[in-house]
């Protein structure tokens, strides 16, 4: 008898879900509500499973049920296992209707509102009926949200040295921060900048202590001046290039913000050399994950997408 056929008589998916709610809910009897079953029937599915096995998977206290580490071992065993049966059932249902599908992306708030939103933009115009879960969240959370397998990929930058040996980091352009001025502000008029030319300018910047503030506090210490007095302090993308678009104010926003997902002529990027380093962004994923053909589709299209920055940076 071959191993998948012994693995297949001695363990059932059905259990396997059960010991998975059971961990989730902390008690048999919350799991055997949330499975709209009884008692009795979860004791017996994880009793099976500890028989299977011939090792004790739970262990029991005052506060609750928690996994052994035999449990925990099946656990990620599970999560995998279950994952792939779901992807497995998108590829059919992409093969029966290639049309359709849904993929599911996490990244931060500023790249959710211009490359993935042009990511999104040219695929749907393609593909009408494909569904996007786009997630947004910080940096920390995104890999923890990969890496449970809650969201097929990430659209990420790269900080510092990639060493999560998880997942794996595809770069697709590398990003610039860049001094934004309205179209009909004087600076936008010229073809020369210096940093120091702009000190006291209304500037609308986001706190001192976010990433693009620090960025800012960074650039200007590197020039030998002091950090601007800010105008507007706002952590809102939105709100400061809705106050540079009047003409009057200046911002240091990535390059990328002003590109996609369609070009912002009101906006123009001012000719100041920024003694900061450019942002590798990429496509984050679990390494060995089989991935939908919808997920592919969406990593297709952003490559696509990236190409004339990649090029460019060349």
């Amino acid at each position: 008898m071959q191993l998948s056929d012994r693995i297949g008589r001695r363990l059932k998916l059905q259990d396997l879900h059960v010991l998975m709610t059971v961990v989730q809910a902390g008690s048999m009897g919350k799991a055997a509500e949330r499975l709209n079953t009884v008692q009795p029937a979860i004791s017996r599915s994880i009793a099976e499973l500890e028989h299977a096995l011939g090792v004790r998977l739970l262990d029991r206290h005052r506060q609750g049920i928690e996994p052994t580490e035999y449990g925990r071992a099946l656990l990620d065993c599970g999560v995998a296992v279950f994952d792939d049966l779901r992807q497995g059932v998108k590829n059919i249902e992409f093969l029966a209707d290639p049309t359709a599908g849904e993929v599911r992306i996490g990244c931060n708030p500023y790249l959710a509102t211009s490359f993935v939103s042009a990511i999104v933009d040219r695929l749907s115009r393609r593909y009408p009926r494909i569904v996007f879960h786009v997630a947004e969240t910080l940096a920390e959370a995104l890999q923890r949200e990969v890496s449970e397998r809650n969201v097929d990929l990430l659209i990420a930058r790269r900080l510092g040295s990639f060493t999560d040996e998880r997942l794996e980091f595809e770069t697709l352009f590398e990003d610039s921060n860049v001094i934004v001025a309205g179209a009909q502000n004087p600076w936008a008029r010229r073809r020369k900048v210096a940093l120091s030319d702009l000190v006291n300018e209304p500037w609308a910047l986001p706190p001192p202590d976010s990433v693009i503030g620090s960025l800012a506090r960074e650039a200007f210490r590197a020039s030998g001046l002091d950090y601007p007095r800010t105008t507007v302090v706002t952590y809102s993308a939105h709100m400061r290039l809705s106050l540079v678009s009047t003409g009057r104010f200046l911002t240091i926003q990535l390059a990328s913000l002003l590109r996609f997902p369609i070009k912002r002529p009101e906006l123009k990027v001012l000719p100041v050399d920024l003694p900061l380093a450019r942002e590798p962004i990429g496509i984050i994923t679990l390494k060995n994950r089989t991935l939908s053909p919808t997920a592919r589709l969406f990593i297709d299209t952003a490559r696509e997408i990236a190409k004339p920055l990649a090029k460019r940076k060349r």
